[in-house]
């Protein structure tokens, strides 16, 4: 039939051919300038481990520039009432004292504090606190008759109620409990087995009393009950290193001191165990047994008097 077109098909044109080639040419260069180590490649393309252009000025960031920011300073801790020094003070007999910073763990004291000396009745802290601390874990509640006894050991410093004690947690075993939980270096129980001569040191004592304050000794049950109640020692115990303090500060100082007449050595050993707000202090004094009882326990003031800082 005239006019009909055959397949339905249109043949390409030359322009149409011409197109598509442009098309693919171009194609082509575009991959050759992204393609690296291409002689066509961009130079404004980045190169692996090249520094990325500042927009701004064309020039490599340089991050070294920078503002860094201004590292907030460490509080410094407000200083401890008591200098780091050595004192010489004119006492008959053989004295020592230690502190420890209980916020660092530091401790400062004369150049003989790992000395030892019997401990006479400052040890009963220790046998009120194992007491208290083992009946806690055996999930027993002491009675208030025994607190009341407990109560007469470290405020009264009742010797007979002390044995008693000491009995029930096992006498030596108890001391060497003391050793390993409180860390102390130097301390031993006594050769005879007897609480009083337990062997401590003052820079131990200052142990000691960290190891009251954070709750190994008594455990965290009765910590603070130990506490209030070495805050009110009184009579005859109630001297030494916390006398050295205003009367306001006293009433939060905790104590448990030691005194006693060694007839063997023929010596006084006199003790002195605080617990202040972020420090303890041991201080321990001998001389001739002939001198009383006062003479130490003067010194032991004397000492911590003389251990302040001078701006105390």
């Amino acid at each position: 039939m005239a006019g009909s077109r055959r397949g339905g098909r249109r043949n390409a044109t030359p322009l149409m051919l011409a197109a598509v080639a442009a098309i693919l040419i171009g194609l082509v260069l575009v991959s050759l300038r992204l393609l690296p180590g291409s002689p066509l490649q961009s130079t404004a393309a980045s190169h692996w481990g090249e520094p990325t252009p500042d927009r701004s000025t064309g020039e490599p960031t340089d991050r070294s520039n920078r503002a860094k920011p201004t590292p907030s300073p460490t509080p410094s801790l407000e200083p401890l009432p008591f200098a780091d020094k050595q004192i010489d003070l004119d006492i008959k007999g053989w004295y020592a004292w230690s502190v420890l910073d209980t916020r660092t763990g530091k401790i400062i004291g004369s150049e003989n504090m790992d000395e030892t000396s019997t401990t006479a009745s400052l040890i009963k802290s220790w046998i009120v606190a194992d007491y208290l601390r083992r009946a806690d874990d055996a999930g027993q509640q002491p009675s208030g008759a025994k607190l009341a006894e407990a109560t007469r050991i470290i405020r009264d410093s009742d010797n007979t109620l002390a044995e008693k004690f000491y009995n029930s947690v096992g006498r030596s075993p108890s001391i060497k409990r003391m050793v390993s939980i409180c860390k102390t270096t130097d301390s031993s129980p006594a050769a005879d087995g007897g609480w009083s001569r337990t062997n401590l040191s003052p820079r131990d004592t200052a142990r000691l009393g960290a190891c009251i304050k954070d709750g190994r000794a008594a455990g965290p049950k009765w910590t603070n009950w130990l506490l209030n109640e070495m805050r009110q020692v009184r009579g005859d115990g109630d001297f030494g290193i916390r006398k050295a303090f205003p009367a306001a500060e006293q009433k939060t100082i905790a104590i448990k001191n030691g005194w006693v007449d060694r007839t063997r050595e023929q010596e006084m050993h006199i003790n002195c165990l605080a617990i202040g707000d972020n420090w303890t202090m041991g201080v321990m004094v001998r001389y001739p047994i002939g001198m009383g009882y006062e003479y130490g326990m003067k010194n032991c003031q004397k000492i911590t008097e003389a251990a302040l800082r001078s701006d105390t």
